[in-house]
């Protein structure tokens, strides 16, 4: 009687086809995980905004003008991570008593995205002056 050889193992062809569809799925899936990471980074950079602007208001209703330094408003917020903090300027009006603006710049590798910006103002963050991309920002 003859034995059956018995076959263990898998083909070259059913490993190039393995190899092939997660080769497939990496490219749909790097992209948007490179996305969700600088989303994170850029919600930080909102957050910190969203603190500073309560602070301003809270400022303004103490000494009736705007700080023109984050130092001097009351908020227990580390600076952000990945961004660079930008003086506090004059807002729209030109005068720090009645308007103020906040910049915040990206630092290092952006996945991509370049050295964007985010700018909030008294109003809340200025989608028209940020050149933060649309697929990044968290608003």
């Amino acid at each position: 009687m003859k034995r059956k050889m018995k076959r263990s193992g898998f083909t070259l062809v059913e490993l190039a086809v393995v190899i092939v569809i997660i080769g497939v799925l990496a490219a749909f899936v790097v992209p948007r995980f490179r996305n969700s990471i600088e989303q994170s980074k850029a919600a930080e950079a909102f957050n910190y905004l969203a603190c500073v602007q309560t602070a301003q208001e809270c400022y303004n209703a103490k000494w009736g003008t705007y700080a023109s330094d984050v130092n001097s408003l009351e908020i227990k917020f580390n600076t952000p991570k990945y961004f660079t903090v930008a003086a506090v300027a004059a807002g729209s009006t030109g005068d720090i008593e009645s308007s103020w603006s906040l910049t915040l710049t990206r630092d290092g590798a952006s996945a991509g995205y370049g050295a964007y910006e985010v700018i909030f103002t008294e109003e809340g963050f200025d989608s028209a002056s940020s050149s933060i991309p649309a697929e990044v920002s968290p608003v």
